[in-house]
């Protein structure tokens, strides 16, 4: 492990260890948790890409990879609450070995340290599916899950599907679709209802899960009020964005290999990333429980609608 900075944080709070901070959700967790009064340390394979956030002066980067556990030890060092937000999506097709590796090395060098808790954004799998028949992408996100669930150390699981946000691997291909194809035959997963959530309530639960009493080790849904298909988002997006009504034709036989291959054609969205997308999209994914409201309590307007997530990322 190697200190490739010195920032910290002026928080009296926990110091929190994040990992991915240089991803979506984890570049905009780190400014949240300093605005909570923590202390932030960032455990990062390539610290440079960090130095253009306007928070990296506040917070300290090690270099490390959450595989080796060497620089994961080093990094747990006087760490109350550690942030897993790193998945080898995209990596190979042996990712799922990647992130049980990652996610076991992460939970032994966490429990030696005396970290108090490990917080990790999954993914909402469906209720009632074998989890064999899941998409390899969501059955890893849930096998991770289970490893810090079953770990010493107390931990708080977030599982979530499309995240709303500007940037969002998933809010990125559900723009790019409505945009640039007034007409579009899909596959059938567009009528597969789903849970989106707006990435301000993601960030909100993450910061409070910090904080959650030393007798919370479970696992959350989180989403918004709305469930929608795929479709009900394209058309919904397409109105927000001032564009004409979307003529959407299903195409049953349309597997998840062309599936990837047709997103990847109208959209930046990678192949390795679109392909574990569109294959999650098979089954229905909604909330089967709200109980982070008992810790996170919902506001006004809170969790935001569909709508508004839309309104505020564009």
């Amino acid at each position: 492990m190697t200190v490739d900075g010195q920032g910290q944080g002026s928080g009296t709070g926990l110091h929190c260890l994040v990992t991915g901070a240089s991803g979506y959700i984890g570049g905009r967790l780190v400014p949240g948790l300093l605005e909570a009064g923590h202390r932030v340390r960032c455990l990062a394979r390539s610290p440079d890409k960090l130095r253009d956030h306007p928070w990296a002066p506040d917070v300290e980067t090690v270099r490390g990879d959450v595989t080796d556990a060497a620089s994961v030890a080093g990094a747990m060092k006087g760490v109350d609450v550690a942030f897993y937000l790193v998945h080898a999506l995209g990596s190979g097709a042996d990712f799922e070995d990647t992130d049980r590796r990652a996610a076991r090395t992460f939970a032994e060098q966490a429990h030696a340290a005396g970290v108090r808790r490990i917080v990790y954004l999954g993914g909402l799998t469906p209720y009632g599916v074998p989890e064999e028949t899941l998409s390899p992408h969501l059955r890893s996100r849930a096998e991770v899950g289970r490893i810090f669930l079953d770990a010493p150390v107390p931990a708080t699981v977030l599982r979530a599907a499309v995240v709303i946000g500007s940037g969002s691997a998933s809010f990125e291909m559900l723009r790019y679709l409505t945009e640039r194809l007034p007409v579009m035959v899909t596959p059938s997963w567009v009528h597969t209802r789903t849970q989106p959530i707006a990435v301000r309530d993601v960030l909100r639960y993450l910061v409070a899960s910090a904080t959650m009493p030393d007798d919370v080790d479970r696992a959350f849904d989180i989403g918004g009020p709305d469930v929608l298909t795929y479709r009900d988002m394209m058309q919904r997006y397409a109105e927000a964005a001032g564009l004409r009504r979307r003529v959407v034709v299903p195409v049953p036989v349309l597997t998840p290999g062309l599936s990837s291959h047709w997103v990847g054609l109208v959209t930046p969205v990678p192949a390795g990333i679109a392909r574990p997308l569109t294959e999650s999209l098979r089954h229905e994914v909604v909330c089967r429980e709200h109980d982070i409201a008992r810790y996170v309590p919902d506001a006004p307007g809170r969790p935001l609608p569909f709508d508004e997530a839309v309104r505020l990322a564009l």
